[in-house]
Parts: C-alpha cells; sequence; structure tokens
C-alpha cells in the first residue's frame, strides 16, 4: 500500500500510540481521520497537522459511532485503505482481594472497550474497504490493532486487561482469513511498556524502573517507534494474519 494519497483513519488517534500515528502518516502524505473518545484532544491534534487531518469523535463501543465515524471519513477523505485502532482502557485488579472478588462490572467494562471495540473497529472499517478499487497487489485495504505483551505476560492484578488483549491476538489470524478474500489484510501490534498517557501519572522513579526492566533499549518504548511499525505494516503486503511483538525483548514478570 502507497501511504501518499490514501485515507486512513486512527482509531484512540487524539494521543499516546494513536497520536504518533496519525502524525506519521499525515507526514508520509496520507490523509487521515482522527477519531477518539476525547473529542477536544482529537480537534486540537487535527488543527495542528492542517488541511489533511480530520477530528471525529466516536465511542468504540457503540456500533452507531463508529459507523457513523468511518462513513464521515470516507466521504470527506476518500476510499479508506487504512485502519489502525489504538483505543483502549487498564485496570488493575486482584481476582480475589482482602474485601472479596473482584468486581465484574470492570471487568466488563475493560473487555467492552479493548476487546469488542476493537472488533467494532476492524467489522465496520473492513465492510468501508470490501469495494475498494483493488491495487497491483489486488489489495483494498488494511488493517492494524493493539494488543499487549499482557495478552502473553499478564500479570497480577492483570486479568482483565490481559484477557481482552489476548483477545484480541486471538482474533487476528482468523480475520486475516476471513478477509483474505477480499483483498484486506489485519496485523496486531503487542507494544511493550511505552511512553504513554497510560503511564504518565506514575512517579518518575517508578517509570524509570520500568524502563531499565527492557534487555535493550533499556527504556520505554516511544509512541513514534509503534508509530513506524503500524506504516511499515501498510506498506508491506506480505505482513498478513500476525501480532507483533514490540518490547525490547521485555517478558514480565508475574509482578
Amino acid at each position: 500500500m502507497k501511504l501518499e494519497g490514501s485515507a486512513a483513519i486512527v482509531v484512540g488517534g487524539a494521543s499516546g500510540l494513536g497520536g504518533a500515528t496519525a502524525r506519521l502518516l499525515v507526514e508520509r502524505g496520507a490523509r487521515v481521520a482522527i477519531i477518539d473518545l476525547d473529542a477536544d484532544r482529537a480537534d486540537d491534534l487535527a488543527s495542528e497537522l492542517g488541511d489533511r487531518a480530520l477530528a471525529l469523535h466516536a465511542d468504540v463501543t457503540k456500533e452507531d459511532e463508529v459507523s457513523a465515524a468511518v462513513e464521515q471519513a470516507s466521504g470527506q477523505l476518500g476510499p479508506l485503505r487504512l485502519a489502525v485502532s489504538c483505543a483502549g482502557i487498564g485496570w488493575a485488579e486482584r481476582v480475589v482481594g482482602r474485601q472479596g472478588p473482584a468486581a465484574l462490572k470492570p471487568f466488563e467494562t475493560v473487555i467492552g472497550v479493548n476487546l469488542i471495540g476493537t472488533y467494532n473497529v476492524l467489522r465496520l472499517a473492513a465492510a468501508a474497504m470490501k469495494d475498494n478499487e483493488p491495487d497491483g497487489d489486488a489489495e483494498r485495504g488494511a488493517i492494524v490493532l493493539t494488543a499487549s505483551i499482557a495478552a502473553y505476560d499478564g500479570q497480577i492484578g492483570q486479568t482483565a486487561y490481559a484477557a481482552s488483549k489476548g483477545g484480541v491476538v486471538a482474533l487476528t489470524l482468523p480475520a486475516a482469513r476471513d478477509l483474505a478474500r477480499t483483498g484486506i489484510r489485519v496485523c496486531t501490534i503487542a507494544p511493550g511498556t511505552f511512553d504513554t498517557p497510560l503511564l504518565a501519572g506514575l512517579p518518575e522513579p517508578a517509570r524509570e524502573a520500568l524502563g531499565a526492566s527492557v534487555p535493550f533499549p533499556s527504556r520505554l518504548g516511544r509512541p513514534e517507534e509503534y508509530a513506524a511499525l503500524a506504516c511499515h505494516i501498510a506498506e508491506n503486503a506480505m505482513l498478513n494474519g500476525e501480532t507483533m511483538r514490540l518490547d525490547g525483548a521485555l517478558r514480565m514478570p508475574p509482578k
């Protein structure tokens, strides 16, 4: 896929991994719809990136909102060729703690956003791509999902988060197989510990300790490194049905 001149959506694109991806796509010449729950932040980034960026509001768990955003993006930017799904939340709670069993609602909420929300983006973006004119590789589009190394190395208290991200990993290959006949590729990136808003609230010593635990490079990942891989997936037609760890060889300990 040639990014220059292509239309893309980045869901959860107002900050963090998604924000860096939206920036890089615009730099590469793509037209990008930044879709986010935080409308103000999406507006700010789109204004900064200029006339090749569009800000749209949507909650990934709401079918009608994502559908409307995808339709609007396609209508204003042209046929959708790339979708990058970065929206996600975290939650930490042991299965049984001092106060008894974990609350069920937070588990449902994390699964709803991270897994069901990701699937919602996947299916609606693919539906928008299926009638595109194929390129020289008979490709009509590419979709990049976001998991986490917690899918493999979930830590104490991460049952909800690990289960949600493990679900994203598990659906990647069958989704790619489902969409192969339409010429749409699906890959997933599983980041390690990245310098995103999710970690921004930690004290600096804790952030430094997280970075030091990465074998090499011994630091937190940079959102721009996620963005670079997302763009490479779009450009490399043989990448399909794969989940790629982006973690500096990190394997998370139990806690």
